[in-house]
């Protein structure tokens, strides 16, 4: 029996190591959703169906999506093909990220499309489909839609109630991608002769005074999300709103509406020129399988993945030859967007375009919050611009830090050495050593490979700079760029002491009024008398128990400037309603009310815990001496809370100090990264402000450093509360 399981078993693995190994499936990655998302679901099966490659799908983020490419093909991790925008082509070729695309033919595509593509004379990519902005109308409510916009302020106040909800126009208003197509219309330029941003033009002002004044009329509405512009148009409270193809998908069935392009602004007779981004397959340099990559990149862009692409997802093809099918060629949506597209401006896929778009948010929504005037603002963008962008700092030598690394191993090694010999040998020693290794290693390699080697890393990273994928040692110049603040005064947002001052008076707010209100419920609580008091524990747990990300988000809405449920609140009491998220003050207050929210339950438990444990004799000792309730809270509960509630409080603080969630959901920043905390600055350097990784983890250190401080001094805290107690 066992010699015939024996062959049986060599069989098999002799039939498997002859049997030729599976191909490992072509990886692309994306960051499409809906209808987006199921049309390339299907355009990779037809291309499966055709070559027997299989094409796995990975769907990400899109505001994580650049980050994620960068550093995972440099690294041989990354996708064979992925789909983005041409905007960050340049960047991309930068890197050795991409690769030729050696399949393409230029008379298959829009030539504006290909010429997007360009980097040298050379091709990069495969255009996918055209994507910019028309003017979506609901013609109910608009028969003919505006062809000026003279025309357009003509119809507005007939169609606009504010008080009622109802608006002639919505768009995303405080987004530069939306503001771009005003800035071309009233003949702005976003860059100069020479290619670098130029903000401060006649152009610029015009524009957003245009806007301001839209808004200041109530024709539009303040502080709009792509949420609500949604809502408004399918509600039919909003005659018409501006967005792209995307759009289309997200639209109620019982809505009638048709699709246009954007007026002409009437004092220029040019049209209203939004941003033209070509969707493009990239082919990874990095692929190993990178002829199969490019058939799979051109099959998707073209064909029958093309009609596919535009009938389920609703794209706007680049492909020529999709427009000579009858189904795309009368599909009203996909012939107005090509129309649109005609009129829009072709983005710029230079590393400068990358460096717009904050500074451009800034100027943007400073007019919107009547915190800078329109003439002001192209001077403000100008500022933050350049403060931004930091001039590369000069290459160090490592051989003095690597001398010093040398020589910290070397005293530690001498350190060792001169400890006196041991009387007995190790093991007699220590009997159960291996016992306890074993008990302990992992936790251990856990505490390393989550705690130490990521504070290692970080801390070397912060004496390199980041640009364009490669490294370059500059030692301690990010610190002195961070703490001499350089470009900007310490008065400014930017700085770090600024960041700093913000980030102590958050902490110190918000530990107080969590452990007040605690303290408070807690003693309410606590009375034995009080009815159904499981249920009031269990409903004031209730916010801490809620993920604080889905809070942030409740109360970012609650606060929002007219639609929000506190704002309806003071116009009930008649009072006048707040733009919370325009001024540090009420955008501040903002951030900590909802922190209060979430914080309070913790302190309330500890304290609730804490109470219970004073003996109620010394309560009833202190009554017959006399002593009235606030002597009794002053000289008993206080001091006999301290023990509890101090390691509370100092824990409380640490995670206010790096509450990150509230501060980037609930104000993001506003007004002009004011509430920023050094946490959330530190995010903004790395991941939004062109990948300055060295410069975020030097902030990381000072953080570390801040917090080390502020540990060695609760340690003493701590110390002298455990001698006063005996």
């Amino acid at each position: 029996m066992s010699r015939w399981l024996g062959l049986a078993l060599l069989a098999t693995a002799l039939s498997a190591h002859a049997a030729p190994a599976a191909e490992k499936p072509l990886k692309l990655w994306h960051a499409y959703r809906g209808g987006e998302e199921m049309a390339l679901v299907q355009a990779t099966e037809l291309f499966t169906s055709k070559t027997g490659v299989q094409v796995e799908l990975l769907a990400l983020p899109y505001d994580a999506y650049a980050a994620k490419l960068t550093n995972a093909i440099p690294h041989g991790v990354g996708p064979d093909v992925f789909i983005f925008n041409h905007e960050r082509l340049l960047n991309f070729h930068a890197m050795h990220l991409v690769a030729p695309a050696s399949g393409l033919a230029r008379e298959d595509y829009f030539p504006n499309a290909v010429e997007a593509l360009e980097v040298d004379g050379q091709v990069y990519g495969y255009p996918m489909s055209l994507k910019s902005l028309a003017l979506y109308v609901n013609t109910k409510l608009v028969p003919q839609p505006p062809e000026t916009t003279d025309a357009l302020l003509a119809m507005l106040p007939a169609l606009s109630d504010a008080d009622a909800g109802r608006f002639g126009l919505a768009y995303e208003s405080g987004d530069f991608y939306f503001h771009a197509g005003f800035l071309f219309g009233f003949g702005g330029e976003l860059f100069d002769a020479n290619g670098r941003a130029s903000f401060d033009t006649q152009g610029m002002a015009r524009s957003l005074a245009f806007v301001k004044d839209l808004q200041d009329q109530r024709f539009i509405p303040q502080e709009a999300s792509g949420a609500l512009v949604k809502s408004l148009f399918n509600d039919g409270r909003a005659a018409m709103i501006i967005s792209g193809p995307w759009f289309a998908g997200e639209i109620a069935p019982q809505v009638d509406y048709r699709v246009v392009g954007l007026p002409a602004v009437s004092t220029t007779n040019i049209p209203i020129r939004p941003f033209l981004g070509v969707e493009t397959a990239y082919v990874s340099a990095r692929s190993e399988r990178a002829e199969q990559a490019q058939a799979l990149a051109r099959f998707i862009s073209l064909g029958e993945a093309s009609r596919v692409r535009a009938m389920v997802g609703r794209q706007i093809p680049a492909d020529v030859a999709a427009y000579t099918l009858k189904e795309v060629r009368e599909d009203t949506l996909i012939s107005s967007f090509r129309e649109a597209a005609r009129h829009a401006t072709p983005m710029p896929n230079t590393l400068e375009m990358a460096r717009v778009w904050e500074p451009m948010k800034l100027a943007l929504r400073a007019v919107l919050q009547g915190g800078t005037a329109p003439q002001d603002a192209g001077a403000l963008a100008d500022r933050r611009y350049r403060a931004l962008h930091r001039e590369r700092p000069p290459d160090a030598s490592p051989l003095p830090w690597l001398g010093l690394v040398g020589a910290m191993a070397l005293g530690g090694s001498v350190w060792v050495l001169r400890r006196p010999a041991a009387t007995l040998p190790f093991k007699q020693r220590y009997p159960d050593v291996a016992q306890a290794v074993a008990y302990i290693t992992p936790a251990a390699t856990g505490v390393a490979l989550l705690v130490f080697v990521p504070f290692a890393v970080g801390l070397s990273l912060s004496l390199f700079h980041h640009e364009a994928g490669g490294y370059a040692f500059v030692g301690l110049a990010n610190f002195v760029d961070i703490l001499a603040s350089r470009g900007y005064s310490i008065t400014e947002p930017l700085s770090f002491y600024f960041t700093l001052a913000v980030t102590l008076l958050w902490a110190v707010v918000n530990v107080v009024l969590h452990v007040s209100i605690g303290l408070f419920l807690a003693l309410l609580l606590k009375d034995p008398l009080l009815k159904l008091r499981g249920v009031y524990r269990v409903l004031l747990i209730i916010p801490w128990a809620v993920p604080n990300y889905i809070t942030a988000l409740m109360w970012k809405g609650m606060f929002h400037r007219q639609f929000g449920a506190i704002n309806g609140l003071l116009v009930a009491l008649d009072l006048e309603p707040v733009s919370w998220f325009t001024r540090f003050s009420t955008a501040f207050a903002a951030n900590v009310v909802t922190n209060t929210w979430l914080g309070f339950p913790f302190m309330m438990v500890v304290a609730l815990g804490a109470l219970q444990s004073i003996p109620q004799e010394l309560y009833e000792a202190a009554e017959v001496d006399g002593a009235s309730k606030w002597t009794q809270f002053r000289r008993i509960t206080l001091p006999l809370l301290r023990p509890a509630m101090l390691p509370a409080v100092i824990l409380g603080s640490v995670w206010t100090f790096n509450m990150f969630n509230i501060i980037y959901l609930v104000s993001g920043g506003e007004p002009g990264g004011g509430t920023d905390i050094l946490v959330s600055e530190a995010y903004r350097w790395a991941f939004q402000r062109n990948e300055q990784y060295g410069f975020a983890a030097a902030y990381s250190v000072l953080i570390f450093v801040v917090l080390l401080v502020w540990s060695a001094f609760t340690r003493r805290l701590m110390r002298s509360s455990s001698e006063v107690m005996g």
